[in-house]
């Protein structure tokens, strides 16, 4: 790596293909795969020839186009998988925002207003009433309490 900082814009290219390269979680595939449709080669791929490399090297041109505009047509599939991929983990994270919304056990809240305020005490204290004038038993702190206008 470097060891200082600056040499960053030469490894910059490698962070970057690296975060185009990587499977994200939330659509189930990797940048490149959305943009250009198929998996990127990795350059030690190329040095190296893959199973992949090697036959699209033996490919005639017509082969190659063919292969190529059917690799296309196919684009369309993956991104909808993607998109389905998408909503089912946009609903997870729904789900997951809302259940920690539910208060349980002694974090339940035991006031539910409305309330009107009849006294500020000192310190913050509120003394609340009901909405038909009955006055409510417990003092209230102020940070706990919303303010609603009409």
């Amino acid at each position: 790596m470097i060891d200082n900082r600056r040499g960053w814009q030469e490894m910059l290219s490698y962070a970057l293909l690296g975060y185009r390269t990587t499977v994200r979680t939330s659509v189930g595939a990797t940048p490149y795969l959305l943009v250009n449709g198929i998996e990127a080669v990795i350059p030690a791929k190329v040095e190296i020839p893959s199973l992949r490399i090697i036959q699209e090297a033996k490919l005639s041109d017509a082969e190659w186009v063919r292969k190529r505009i059917d690799q296309l047509t196919l684009i369309d599939e993956k991104r909808m998988v993607v998109v389905c991929h998408g909503h089912l983990y946009r609903q997870r994270m729904i789900r997951a925002f809302h259940k920690k919304d539910e208060y349980k056990g002694k974090f339940a809240p035991n006031w539910q207003g409305p309330y009107m305020v009849r006294k500020v005490l000192s310190g913050g204290a509120l003394i609340l009433s009901e909405m038909d004038g009955t006055e409510w038993p417990k003092l209230i702190n102020s940070d706990a309490v919303k303010r609603y206008y009409v």
